[in-house]
This record gives C-alpha cells, structure tokens and sequence, in this order.
C-alpha cells in the first residue's frame, strides 16, 4: 500500500517507483472511496517516480498543482498528506530542514527536499504541498532505525515529478536525460586547501569522456567547476 496525487483531471496520477515495481494490478481508492483500476504509463526507477493512468474516469478529477517554481525556502511549512501504514488518509505538519540534499544514500539521482514532517511507510508517492496547496515535492525515503518516523524524510522534488510527467504524457518509454560525459566529487575542505581556494565550493572534476559534451566543452579531470549556464 501506498499514496499516489492525482495531477491531471483526466486521471493521471503520480507516485514512487517502488511503490508499484513488480505489480501485477493496480487498483487506486480516491478519498471518497471511489476505486479505479490504474495502468503504469511511465516508470523510471532512477528518479523513484511512477505516472498511472486511472481506467473508467468519466469524470473530470479534483487535482493539485505542481509547484516548480523552485522558489522554496528552508523552514517554510508544509504538510505530509498520504496513508501511512495503511490507516487511511493522514495529513501531518512540518518544516522544509533542507533543500538540495544529495548524499544521503538513497539514489545517485537528483536531489531531495528534506522535511521533519511526519512520514510513515505507506506515506510514500503522496503529496508534500505548501500552505497555498501546491505540490512541492512527492515523499520517497525516511531515515529511520525503529521504521517509523524519526524526523528526517526526503521528497522527490516537483520540478523532478514534472520532468517525469512530461515525457510520459510525450509518449516516452522511458526516461532520457541529459549527459554531461564526466564525474564529479564534492569538494571538501581539504581538497579546497589543495585547490588554493579559501572555502569548499563548487565540484571537482574527476573522469572525462573522450568526446563527450564536457570533453567537447574543454573540460579536464582536475577542473574545479563553480556554477553553469549562468548559475
């Protein structure tokens, strides 16, 4: 069990990847307890996001907006809602800890928002919205060691969820992105001492693909790199 948002009136729907890896059927129960029989359109494990498809709408379904503006600001509230361990549909409060978080173990894809908002197994797929009712992000992945929340949960960013919802609705079958052809290292304190910089910033060049884009860019291994396309 699992927690989905509905994102287009005609029934397309949002959730994680492992939320319905492996289903044979997927059957979706909407609030007023109405049930759909849904269809996998696009599944992409590397960003955990999975578009459906609800089968049977006849009707045009009450949606959220997602909110890809990226303009999010650590301590900004937000509220959890999804079904957590199965009890039915829970809406829990928090904050926005952090933003941009990368290391945290649980992809080599993208970045995370992370929230103290409470997430649960079966919180997973649902909806992290602002308090103007926006989608800001899809919940994936809490830290834990009891299995239930401790305070420290990670949602797929909105602009993340969109990426994937516009292919799937382009007809993809799976998800393309872009390549840079090279490897990079976060730069910690020592390596910036190494680098005669006063301060860890930016990422350090460490493999280059012979005649990828970054090596068709003048990219080298050793390059420092501080910004991009005029960040």
């Amino acid at each position: 069990i699992g927690s989905g948002v509905i994102v287009r009136p005609t029934g397309v729907v949002v959730t994680n990847n492992h939320v319905i890896q492996n289903m044979q059927q997927i059957r979706v129960t909407l609030n007023d307890r109405r049930e759909f029989p849904a269809r996998v359109i696009l599944s992409d494990e590397r960003s955990d996001i999975a578009v459906l498809q609800l089968e049977g709408v006849s009707e045009r379904l009450p949606v959220l907006n997602l909110d890809d503006g990226n303009d999010q600001q650590v301590g900004d509230l937000v509220l959890a809602i999804g079904n957590p361990f199965g009890v039915g549909q829970t809406v829990t409060n928090g904050i926005i800890s952090a933003l941009n978080r990368t290391e945290t173990g649980i992809s080599d894809s993208g970045s995370f928002i992370q929230t103290d908002a409470a997430i649960n197994p079966g919180n997973s797929g649902g909806a992290l919205v602002d308090l103007e009712g926006r989608l800001v992000g899809v919940p994936s992945q809490i830290y834990t060691q009891s299995g239930g929340s401790v305070g420290i949960g990670f949602a797929i960013p909105a602009t993340v969820v969109k990426f994937v919802l516009g292919q799937a609705q382009a007809g993809a079958k799976s998800v393309k992105r872009p390549w840079l052809g090279a490897s990079l290292q976060s730069v910690t304190a020592d390596v910036a001492e190494g680098l005669g910089i006063d301060r860890p910033t930016g990422a350090l060049v460490t493999t280059v693909v012979a005649g990828g884009p970054a090596a068709e860019a003048g990219r080298a291994v050793g390059d420092l790199i501080v910004g991009g396309d005029g960040l």
